[in-house]
């Protein structure tokens, strides 16, 4: 199978599950504050099918921000609606970094398993590159989709958090404006690169180091991009302190 093919069908599926535990953790976060709404809707599952957004799959897929159905809930229903609001926020996100963080270990356990291995089938060698890739995959998924959702920005999962944080009156003036400042994030993701590289070509902020690194603020996903990586090595750091995994 073409290599590009196979990434892509990892990557959707690395994105089906990703997405699907997100939106589940999102309703039995829900759930467990006291709101049954996901679960009298049929979301409170691990079946795919209820959280799947075609279009949301596709962007996760290519270029690896996207989204699901987002899970119903009644902050009415929660025992403490202000921190039962932010708490189911944050919790699909987490469960994500959660389910990276453990992948990671796995990943390292079968590259340590298999180090000086002598493989001489082809369909066990196959096996086990295409496990490689998969967890690889599903490894940056996971994390991609956590970092980029804790964004503490309008509608992102991180911007619920603002609620304990600013006072009401502050957090609502912001919150009313979540659509528009969601399409400036749109903007921003699609523009940001062209901007930074467009300002970088002036030579006076080329031949500056402080401001050519300063443009890189116009740059959200050079800027998401270098958090998901920091995130990556910091969990494959923290497996490599058990020595069996260390790949030194």
């Amino acid at each position: 199978m073409n290599e590009d093919i196979k990434i892509y069908i990892f990557a959707a599926l690395a994105a089906l599950v990703a997405l699907t535990v997100h939106e589940f953790s999102h309703g039995y976060a829900a759930y467990k504050m006291g709101d049954n709404t996901a679960r009298n809707l049929g979301r409170l599952t691990f079946n795919p099918i209820k959280h799947l957004d075609p279009i949301g799959l596709l962007c996760m897929i290519f270029f690896r921000v996207g989204w699901a159905k987002p899970v119903p809930i009644n902050a009415r229903n929660f025992r403490n609606p202000k921190w039962g609001f932010a708490l189911v926020g944050v919790a699909g996100p987490l469960s994500n970094i959660l389910l990276g963080f453990l992948t990671g270990g796995v990943y390292l356990t079968l590259i340590a398993l298999t180090r000086g291995l002598v493989v001489e089938s082809e369909v066990v060698y196959n096996l086990l590159s295409n496990g490689l890739l998969f967890l690889g995959t599903f490894f940056s998924v996971n994390i991609g989709l956590g970092i980029f959702n804790l964004l503490p920005i309008p509608p992102f999962d991180g911007s619920r958090l603002l609620n304990v944080i600013l006072p009401p009156k502050l957090y609502f003036g912001v919150m009313k404006y979540e659509r528009k400042i969601y399409l400036g994030v749109l903007l921003w993701l699609l523009l940001g690169d062209t901007v930074a590289h467009l300002l970088r070509s002036i030579p006076l902020v080329a031949s500056v180091p402080w401001l050519n690194f300063a443009v890189g603020i116009f740059s959200l996903s050079g800027i998401i991009s270098t958090a998901i990586s920091a995130v990556m090595n910091l969990i494959l750091d923290f497996w490599q302190l058990i020595p069996f995994l260390s790949l030194t």
